[in-house]
């Protein structure tokens, strides 16, 4: 690789052609990626590809008019420290917050390589340009802000807003509630029948333990395989299911943990019971919480559902562990 300070105004040209080029597609990959879900973002991202593309039409011409046509094989890759673009296929369904994060750097990055090689520069004509186009990238972003408020008006921005909050209910808040519920309802069964068959903590922990990575391990797999994505807009499957399998095991781990308690204490299993009673109260308030806020259920709805399910599936695991 070379170091910045060895390019040649020729092969700086070079970079610069090839990097507005692949700036541009980047600029209408995002485009297109955000065409069904924000529309009118998508245009903003399309006329910066535009003005990605008119940069690189003056870079040519004064390329053609003091080198030729012939461009040199060298490209920002083949220079150390030189900025990096990740790849177009790592960009894909990245959130619209993300991506104007993603946009904000690369204009930064793009007006520092400018300024620097401009700097460099040694003919007059090839400073001109550089310095001209590190001041466009400059101003790239008070272009995308008048863009975005062409653009982006309240009304817009309000249902991009609703959009980006159903994506985050789709995508993380349903598959993490669907486990949570499992993991702290339907191992409260197991654990508490062993909690009052054995009367033994530890014991009790192993059981409580492997009901919880069991149940997220299944929960995981089931979300993930359940759906693609690319109907409901649902997101990646294996992310759904990540997210879901770790909740699953949370929900579980959380009233399984109490029995920790060493056996060797003084009323040692009633201490881990009472406590791992009072994890249970919290837990189903606690998606009982969750539903009501992210799911529109009303809140009592939501805790006349969850509470008494899960005092029925505790009652139950007590009395089959008692008998």
């Amino acid at each position: 690789m070379k170091n910045f300070a060895d390019l040649t105004e020729r092969e700086i040209l070079a970079i610069a052609i090839s990097a507005e080029e692949e700036d541009g597609r980047i600029y209408m990959s995002f485009a297109e990626d955000l065409a069904e879900r924000y529309p009118d973002s998508a245009k903003l991202f399309e006329q910066m590809a535009e003005e990605e593309k008119g940069h690189r039409h003056m870079l040519l011409e004064l390329y053609e008019e003091r080198f030729g046509k012939n461009l040199p094989p060298i490209r920002r890759e083949n220079v150390k420290g030189f900025m990096q673009r990740r790849p177009i296929w790592l960009t894909k369904n990245l959130s619209l917050d993300a991506i104007r994060k993603e946009v904000g750097t690369m204009e930064f990055e793009a007006e520092r390589f400018y300024a620097k090689a401009a700097e460099q520069a040694k003919d007059v004509g090839v400073r001109r340009l550089l310095g001209d186009l590190a001041e466009a990238e400059k101003g790239h972003e008070k272009v995308a802000a008048k863009l975005t408020d062409k653009i982006l008006s309240p009304d817009v921005r309000d249902k991009e807003d609703e959009t980006r909050r159903r994506v985050f209910v789709l995508q993380y808040v349903q598959p993490g509630l669907a486990g949570l519920m499992d993991g702290s309802v339907s191992t409260l069964a197991p654990l508490f029948a062993a909690a009052f068959a054995t009367h033994q903590n530890f014991q009790t922990f192993l059981v409580g333990l492997a009901a919880s990575i069991g149940a997220g391990i299944s929960m995981g797999f089931a979300e993930a395989l359940s759906d693609d994505g690319s109907l409901t807009g649902r997101g990646s499957p294996w992310l759904r299911g990540a997210v879901c399998g770790a909740m699953t095991t949370l929900g579980g781990l959380g009233h399984t943990m109490p029995y920790l308690v060493p056996d060797s204490w003084p009323n040692a299993f009633w201490i881990a019971t009472a406590i791992a009673s009072l994890v249970v109260f919290f837990e189903l308030w606690a998606i009982a919480y969750i539903r009501a806020r992210y799911m529109d259920t009303p809140f009592l709805q939501a805790v006349f559902q969850i509470v008494l399910g899960g005092i029925i599936v505790l009652g139950v695991g007590i009395l089959i562990g008692a008998a």
